[in-house]
């Protein structure tokens, strides 16, 4: 995981205000008021494929550019020269690609939303002894209901679900499949904030799962920087989550990519009623070596 440090060093604040400041002068994103989350980069759009990746500066987002032989497709309007061309159906903007994989956000496209939901309802039902097929079938509409309110009542720049991608094939019929889900909520809970120097806002990364069939294929990995630039985009220096202590495998994931363990739940939220224990991991969002990154990608 060459794109994400093991570990940051805090900046101060005037460090991190250029960077946001240098991004706003050389970034080609922008992001539409749009509940359902269909963002556009400035400019005229063009075909390219699955989309565009997201690229950091105004030279690399021209490689996105239309590939030789597409035709575009959808509804002909009329430009300011009076000439007719086809107006190019909308592409969703990438937040991250690798290993294979891409990551979007995702919109309110019901087959999408129930399959998301699928997947975090495997990954996080707690087997039953009995009648554990019904208890799924719940657990799964609970994760779809709880989904469906977060996507149509939250403000477009306060959460979103992201969503990777399997990568498809040119040559057949076959069409991309969900594999992966990731939840980013802006909150500002103080007990969190006191880990958080100069911040009073936070995003905080949770409901991170990945199908079964393509576990342990780096999608975790991609998943993880497509929340660090979506930080970036929406300015948050920090990022939070949570994971279990005695889950090694999350944990390991999560420092890979720059998480580092700040605190842990008091003993009266664990060994007093018996619940696993969790620790609070935070990571400062590094604009600029996620632009070398980006690049090095």
């Amino acid at each position: 995981m060459a794109h994400l440090l093991r570990h940051h060093s805090f900046t101060s604040t005037s460090v991190w205000t250029e960077a946001r400041l240098h991004h706003q002068a050389y970034a080609s994103i922008k992001l539409s008021n749009h509940r359902q989350g269909r963002w556009k980069t400035n400019g005229k759009r063009r075909a390219s494929g699955n989309g565009c990746v997201v690229q950091c500066c105004t030279s690399s987002s021209s490689s996105a550019a239309a590939k030789p032989g597409v035709e575009l497709t959808g509804n002909a309007e009329e430009d300011n020269n009076g000439r007719w061309e086809e107006k190019e159906e909308e592409e969703p903007l990438y937040l991250a690609s690798e290993y294979g994989w891409k990551v979007r956000r995702l919109e309110e496209d019901q087959p999408e939303i129930k399959k998301v939901a699928e997947i975090q309802a495997e990954a996080f039902h707690q087997p039953m002894a009995f009648f554990d097929d019904l208890f799924f079938q719940f657990f799964q509409a609970e994760v779809l209901a709880g989904l469906m309110y977060k996507l149509r009542n939250s403000p477009p720049n306060r959460y979103a679900c992201l969503v990777a991608e399997s990568p498809s094939d040119a040559n057949s019929e076959s069409k991309t499949e969900l594999v992966g889900v990731v939840d980013v909520t802006a909150l500002r809970d103080e007990a969190v904030l006191q880990h958080l120097q100069g911040a009073d806002e936070y995003l905080y990364v949770s409901g991170l799962a990945v199908s079964k069939r393509f576990r342990r294929r780096k999608i975790g990995s991609c998943l993880l920087k497509a929340c660090e630039m979506l930080s970036v985009l929406w300015g948050f220096k920090y990022l939070v989550l949570r994971a279990y202590e005695d889950d090694l495998g999350a944990r390991t994931l999560y420092a890979n990519a720059g998480y580092r363990v700040v605190s842990g739940d008091p003993p009266w939220l664990t060994s007093w009623i018996g619940r696993r224990r969790r620790v609070l991991m935070i990571k400062q969002s590094n604009f600029l070596n996620l632009i070398n990154s980006t690049f090095q990608s």
